[in-house]
């Protein structure tokens, strides 16, 4: 688990941190409903031979709740800064869901600093190669939490059900997550402030859509890659990193839900080493 954590100034906002090990550095990225507590089994493996750094995105956990920045690129400016602030110059990244975008975008952009990324469970912009999973339109939440001013109006009072539902579905057998990490991921996201910053990811789907098509139209993905796919996602990701990808992999992991790092760690640490090693 997860317990100890650094405050970072990156000048714009305070990132709360778990830093911990030694060894080449890794960072991990969190997505929705999530905090840098999903990738406590996974972190608790790495530490015995890396540097692990899992931040709480912008508007999360320990982290500021800014009022704007939730774009893929101003995410990607925060994870900069904070490697800077930790003087890492030289980082393998894996990032899930919401956290994929501002990974993808980091290492097209500054493949000098990254040297291996991980990319599971999401899709990237509208490239193309995802039509499959969206066959049947975008998933419904992705709707309601666009809404500006409802969602959080709606959910105040209302956290824990609401998440309670990504969690068990995020699951491969649906049991939801364990209790420990759930209870401190539900307090992350209680709150209209709170709730409002995770939907603000939301909001800036369009803006976030623009800025990744605009990157691949003026470069490649140079850095080695894996996509890792589960239910519902699968290969969508694979697919659409294929055409834009020089060194590109895939894995789908079995039996396993979209909250990989908590309901199949032993499989997803295996892949990890496997690759970044």
């Amino acid at each position: 688990m997860i317990e100890s954590a650094l405050s970072v100034d990156t000048g714009d906002i305070t990132m709360e941190t778990f830093v911990d090990g030694v060894g080449p550095d890794v960072l991990l990225v969190h997505g929705f409903p999530h905090t840098k507590l999903l990738w406590s089994h996974v972190a608790d493996r790495l530490i015995q031979r890396r540097r692990v750094i899992a931040p709480d995105l912008r508007g999360t956990g320990g982290s500021t709740r800014a009022a704007d920045g939730y774009d893929a690129d101003s995410l990607s400016t925060d994870l900069g800064l904070l490697l800077d602030r930790l003087g890492s110059t030289s980082t393998d990244i894996v990032a899930i869901d919401a956290g994929v975008p501002p990974a993808f975008l980091l290492a097209l952009r500054e493949p000098d600093r990254v040297r291996r990324l991980v990319l599971m469970e999401s899709t990237l912009g509208v490239l193309p190669g995802a039509e499959d999973f969206f066959r049947a339109g975008p998933p419904w939440w992705f709707g309601f939490h666009q809404v500006p001013g409802l969602a959080e109006v709606v959910l105040e009072g209302h956290e824990d059900d609401y998440l309670d539902f990504f969690y068990r579905t995020g699951t491969f057998d649906g049991s939801g997550i364990e209790a420990e990490v759930r209870d401190a991921s539900v307090a992350s996201y209680s709150g209209r402030e709170s709730l409002r910053c995770a939907f603000e990811i939301y909001r800036a789907m369009p803006q976030t859509a623009a800025q990744i098509a605009d990157a691949v139209a003026g470069g490649r993905l140079r850095v080695p890659t894996l996509a890792i796919g589960a239910q519902p996602v699968g290969d969508a990701l694979h697919r659409q990193l294929t055409p834009i990808a020089d060194d590109l992999r895939g894995a789908l992991v079995p039996k396993c839900g979209h909250i990989i790092p908590l309901d199949q760690p032993d499989a997803l640490v295996t892949l990890l080493d496997q690759f970044l090693d």
